[in-house]
């Protein structure tokens, strides 16, 4: 098994182009977390969209790498501790084709994109799409202290 596994590892690195790639992170937070729990097609569509949208936009942007990208997104929905934490892993690779296809614009070296610049957008174009959602409109997330602790809990409020 070991042997089919590195064979396997060895062809997909064939696939890959000769460029640096970079792994980025988009999370919610706890408040939307209650509601994607409650609506997980809904959420994840919209956090999937939000995210992509994000990349391209920032690398298409210029004034950032004015460049065309690729991506891979993997969902995680619990945490190391177990816990419910529904975040986006991506992969991105660190360039991509000029707007008139002619010519190869990689990033700068180990630097693909503002942190956050992709935030605020990503924050915007995720809670623009959640407004409109079905979800948001039938389920709320409430904070509320714990009783116990007095750490913050969040509790869905349909």
């Amino acid at each position: 098994m070991a042997n089919a596994a590195r064979d396997w590892l060895a062809a997909r690195a064939g696939d890959l182009l000769p460029v640096p790639y970079f792994h980025v992170v988009f999370t919610l937070p706890p408040e939307i977390a209650a509601i994607a729990f409650q609506s997980k097609a809904a959420i994840y569509g919209i956090l999937f969209k939000s995210a992509a949208e994000t990349l391209r936009i920032i690398a298409a942007d210029p004034k950032h790498l004015g460049a065309g990208i690729g991506l891979i997104a993997v969902l995680h929905s619990w945490g190391q501790a177990l816990s419910y934490h529904p975040h986006l892993h991506c992969i991105v690779q660190g360039g991509g084709p000029s707007p008139d296809g002619t010519r190869w614009i990689a990033c700068r070296p180990n630097f693909f994109l503002p942190v956050r610049v992709l935030s605020r957008l990503f924050r915007r174009l995720f809670l623009q799409a959640l407004r409109v959602a079905p979800a948001a409109k039938t389920a709320r997330a409430v904070s509320h202290p714990c009783p116990c602790c007095d750490r913050p809990m969040v509790r869905l409020s349909v």
